[in-house]
């Protein structure tokens, strides 16, 4: 059964005036490193990221808050490049609560010039 369905798109550009200080405090640092290693698209991956973790907060029904913090979603690749959200901390917490312990959590993450958009999807695995 579906839990929760959530969608965001982001501008890339307004990833590139931000400090280091601020992308450290936003991303993690496997995503800063996936961003810095294609330097010609770091933006648009820092972006793919973002709109990753709204999409998901949109699924869970919540935003950030001061029981959910940047750090507790995220995005990582399996060995096959797939995007893959990593759900911890508060966030955690609510997926549990909303989906159970078994939930199934989908992403896909499209780019497309000066835009980036995310979709996930929550499942509740009975």
């Amino acid at each position: 059964m579906i839990i929760g369905i959530g969608i965001d798109l982001v501008e890339c550009n307004r990833f590139l005036d931000w400090s280091a200080f601020k992308k450290q405090r936003i991303f993690t640092k496997k995503e800063l490193e996936y961003a810095d290693n294609d330097n010609a698209n770091a933006e648009k991956h820092l972006a793919n990221f973002w709109a990753a973790r709204e999409a998901c907060l949109k699924a869970l029904g919540t935003g950030f808050s001061d029981d959910i913090s940047f750090s507790d979603v995220s995005v990582d690749h399996d060995d096959t490049g797939t995007p893959q959200l990593i759900i911890t901390g508060g966030a955690k917490d609510v997926l549990e609560s909303k989906a159970g312990k078994n939930a199934t959590v989908h992403l896909s993450i499209t780019d497309q010039s000066d835009y980036s958009a995310a979709i996930v999807v929550i499942e509740k695995n009975d």
